[in-house]
């Protein structure tokens, strides 16, 4: 390979990580923004969680129905398309509140109608992105398992920027004002994917059927695969407690405990940074770990603490120590089910399949909006912290005894890509 190839090979693994940075940091300040806003405006848990709802449930829709879309026009498309939309959509909350037209709780159905649509739009567009990564692989040279590892490492430090940039911008201009910064990085996402994503042979455009043909491929696939059902299973439940966390149970805490919102950003830096070097440390590490050991314990870390410790009302410090053990597991989730899926999954498969996937798994995240808001509505903060950090412990602990997840530790060779053109 020539001089000029290697760097044009690598120019779209590059575009594809900022892009992928860059989306990653402005819907991690909106996950600050958007409750706060709500919260803070209406005093009303159940608003706040019904607002996550809104926006998520679309979003695995869109992302489930998605995929055979991804796989016919390709991923570049559906990318830059998706993150134009869903950026306009959210552009219009900071705009709406400015004139006056946003104020809750009376304009509620409003904002739920804007955070649905961009939930909408978004969900293919991030899954589009997911199912570059196979052959940016395969024209950079760079094996799908490191890409994934630096793929997930660069979306660890994006979400670390986004949680402290979010926390302190809402501090500082608002939850509804804040909520811009993630229009904009929708925007700046689709631009650097059309000037460094070339067009590509990502999909499989000359396979035979309809489109409910395509997704029920993928749908099949997905069925008959007892390990990636396993974690899939595992990843909604953990989801559906994290959106209660994120969306609902912190911002009340934080704002019962008289913290403000700088508080979650903080929580979320710390956070977020020890998953960075994790996540790193697995990158470099790649193939010399058991996997499945990693993934486990990564879990079993990454959750549990950080509820109870609220909950039990410990000093900051302690919180601080728990959310910074917390990363240190987390670094190691995704880089792992990265790697499993795209050994696992034949690339003409890979956009339905994925999106498939992501939308199992995120099923909880719309669900936890409107858990997280009942539970503490009915129980209160603590009590409902508590039986979250509990049930987090359970759904990560009992999994791991099953006998499908020792596949975790035998590779497959990665199937070869499909011939077709992005457009």
């Amino acid at each position: 390979m020539t001089g000029s190839h290697v760097r044009q090979s690598r120019r779209s693994l590059y575009g594809m990580l900022v892009a992928s940075s860059v989306s990653i940091a402005g819907t991690r300040v909106s996950t600050i923004a958007i409750p706060w806003f709500v919260y803070t405006q209406t005093r009303s848990p159940a608003l706040t969680g019904l607002v996550l709802t809104a926006e998520m449930a679309p979003y695995v829709v869109s992302k489930a129905l998605g995929g055979p879309l991804v796989d016919r026009r390709g991923p570049r498309t559906i990318s830059i398309l998706g993150d134009i939309i869903s950026g306009a959509f959210l552009a219009l909350i900071p705009i709406l509140y400015a004139v006056g037209q946003l104020d809750l709780p009376d304009r509620v159905p409003l904002l739920l109608a804007l955070v649905a649509l961009a939930g909408a739009f978004r969900g293919p567009g991030d899954g589009a992105r997911n199912a570059m990564i196979p052959a940016v692989a395969d024209a950079s040279g760079v094996s799908v398992e490191r890409i994934t590892g630096l793929d997930a490492t660069i979306d660890r430090a994006s979400g670390l920027l986004g949680a402290g940039v979010g926390g302190f911008l809402v501090a500082g201009f608002g939850g509804a004002q804040t909520v811009a910064v993630t229009a904009a990085a929708s925007l700046v996402s689709a631009l650097v994917v059309a000037l460094f994503v070339p067009r590509a042979p990502m999909g499989d455009t000359e396979e035979a059927g309809s489109y409910l043909v395509r997704l029920r491929a993928g749908a099949s696939f997905l069925r008959k695969d007892r390990l990636l059902r396993a974690v899939l299973l595992m990843i909604a439940g953990t989801n559906l407690l994290e959106a209660a966390y994120i969306s609902v149970m912190l911002p009340v805490w934080v704002s019962a405990n008289g913290y403000g919102p700088e508080i979650i950003g903080l929580l979320g830096l710390l956070y977020g940074g020890s998953a960075v070097l994790s996540s790193a440390a697995a990158t470099t590490a790649a193939g010399q770990f058991s996997r499945r050991t990693a993934y486990l314990l990564g879990f079993t870390l990454a959750g549990a603490p950080r509820y109870l410790a609220l909950a039990f009302g410990a000093p900051l410090w302690v919180i601080i120590v728990c959310n910074v053990v917390a990363g240190l597991g987390a670094g190691f989730i995704n880089p792992t089910i990265s790697a499993i899926f795209f050994e696992r999954v034949p690339r003409h498969l890979v956009g339905r399949v994925g999106s498939l996937a992501d939308a199992v798994a995120w099923t909880g995240l719309p669900l936890g909006g409107i858990v997280g808001g009942a539970a503490v509505t009915a129980v209160g903060v603590s009590p409902a912290l508590g039986a979250a950090g509990a049930a987090y412990l359970v759904s990560t602990a009992l999994p791991g005894m099953r006998p499908e997840w020792h596949e975790m530790d035998r590779a497959r060779p990665s199937a070869k890509p499909a011939q077709g053109a992005d457009t």
